[in-house]
């Protein structure tokens, strides 16, 4: 296609936009309204993401030894521990670490274990670590069934919580995603719709002297990917306004401090969060434009 051509294609597309400026904004409206709900949740999915991955290295199942166990006992349950899928890592900790270790925690305090160092009450265990935050729980269960394990000391409940608020919130995600997809297509489409129904007449007489249907839909198409972009655009610079009005808020949540957690910032997940409505904006614009051309370009 010539350089010239092409440049009367994309300017008719151009010129189409503000031509048909009610629709247009009735439609710029409806996606920047979508558009901010799934960047509402987008945002939402990538703290949770980053709130695991904080928290992973710290999470650990502590597997008590019976008092009772021989070495052999004690080196058998670690291979056992070992076989089970989804274990990273398992350390012993003896009794006498674990007492040092109140000790120091103590500080000036330490002299109350002071009687612990003839008579430690404590038992040697297992510090196992996971290659998955998910599989906490069935590891734990296994775990506690083998032999010379006296118990288990209970894995983090704010992490399953944690875990499962994220699961729920990429599915919320996802739905969203596609329903933006198919709203947003269904509004463009109904917008080019107008605007090829004004201009019938002369869809027409192009293709009564034999202009191709690639070449009547490409100005429409333009229009569809303008409108996508521009709700992008717009849409970005709503949800980083919103987002770092909540943040600023929630920075002194007595819950994310307890739990040791930070919100990401949103210039991390501006490049991302771009990316997407990028895609969004150019697939959606050629769907809705393709879908509002079909009938008028049939032969």
């Amino acid at each position: 296609m010539k350089y010239n051509v092409l440049n009367y294609l994309i300017g008719e597309g151009i010129r189409s936009v503000f031509k048909n400026k009610k629709s247009s904004i009735v439609a710029l409206m409806t996606m920047c309204a979508t558009m901010f709900i799934f960047g509402i949740f987008f945002a939402a999915t990538q703290n949770i993401n980053g709130f695991v991955n904080s928290i992973k290295e710290d999470q650990i199942i502590q597997a008590n030894i019976k008092r009772t166990a021989t070495d052999e006992e004690v080196a058998q349950l670690k291979e056992n521990i070992e076989k089970i899928e989804g274990v990273a890592t398992v350390t012993l900790r003896t009794k006498e670490e674990y007492l040092a270790s109140l000790k120091e925690s103590m500080k000036e305090k330490a002299y109350l274990f002071e009687d612990y160092e003839k008579n430690n009450i404590f038992s040697d265990a297992y510090i196992i670590t996971f290659k998955n935050l998910e599989q906490i729980e069935e590891i734990q269960a296994q775990v506690a069934k083998l032999d010379n394990v006296n118990s288990i000391a209970d894995a983090n409940k704010e992490v399953s919580i944690l875990l499962n608020v994220a699961k729920g919130i990429k599915i919320v995600t996802f739905g969203l995603l596609i329903l933006l997809i198919v709203i947003s297509v269904v509004i463009i489409s109904n917008t080019i719709k107008l605007t090829v129904y004004a201009r019938r007449r002369e869809i027409s007489i192009m293709k009564y002297v034999g202009a191709t249907n690639n070449f009547i839909r490409f100005p429409f198409i333009i229009e569809g990917i303008i409108i996508g972009i521009i709700s992008g655009a717009l849409t970005i610079l709503l949800v980083g306004g919103a987002y770092n009005v909540l943040m600023s808020q929630m920075m002194n949540s007595v819950t994310l401090q307890r739990m040791g957690l930070e919100l990401v910032r949103f210039s991390d997940m501006f490049n991302l969060l771009v990316t997407v409505y990028l895609i969004l904006g150019i697939g959606i614009g050629i769907l809705g434009s393709t879908r509002s051309m079909k009938k008028y370009l049939e032969v």
